[in-house]
């Protein structure tokens, strides 16, 4: 079964969608949730999860290119690619709300931003900060 360039643009951008929170997290040293390795999962697979959607998005992305003709613009690929982001942020807006998996103190234990800034509000410019006092 064969998949239009737009269902395609769709999809991809569920998936590219998808990463930016699983990147993000990899970068903070965070725990969030994969289906590799579920709530617990650190860092490093992340990483993994994140990269692997990043790069599925831009393919299906890829090919819904060049399913069209040569020099179309994007037109219906683009509004689709836009209209997977927004699914996959409303979809998680509302599940998080309601189901919260990704935040909290059991979904971010050993982070080190929940271990305590100077000032111990759990933010690196928290108000003990030079940046909060307004030192230089």
């Amino acid at each position: 079964m064969r998949f239009t360039p737009a269902a395609r643009s769709f999809v991809a951008g569920l998936l590219v969608a998808n990463s930016a929170p699983h990147l993000a997290t990899a970068v903070t040293g965070r725990r969030h949730l994969t289906p590799l390795a579920g709530r617990g999962s650190g860092p490093g697979v992340n990483l993994l999860w994140g990269a692997a959607n990043l790069a599925g998005g831009l393919a299906l992305l890829r090919s819904a290119a060049r399913a069209e003709r040569p020099g179309d613009a994007w037109d219906s690929r683009l509004v689709a690619f836009e209209s997977g982001c927004l699914v996959f942020a409303a979809w998680m807006a509302v599940t998080e709300r309601f189901f919260p998996m990704n935040h909290g103190s059991a979904a971010n234990h050993g982070s080190p931003i929940d271990r305590g800034s100077p000032a111990g509000h759990g933010s690196p410019a928290g108000h003990g900060s030079p940046i909060s006092r307004g030192e230089s």
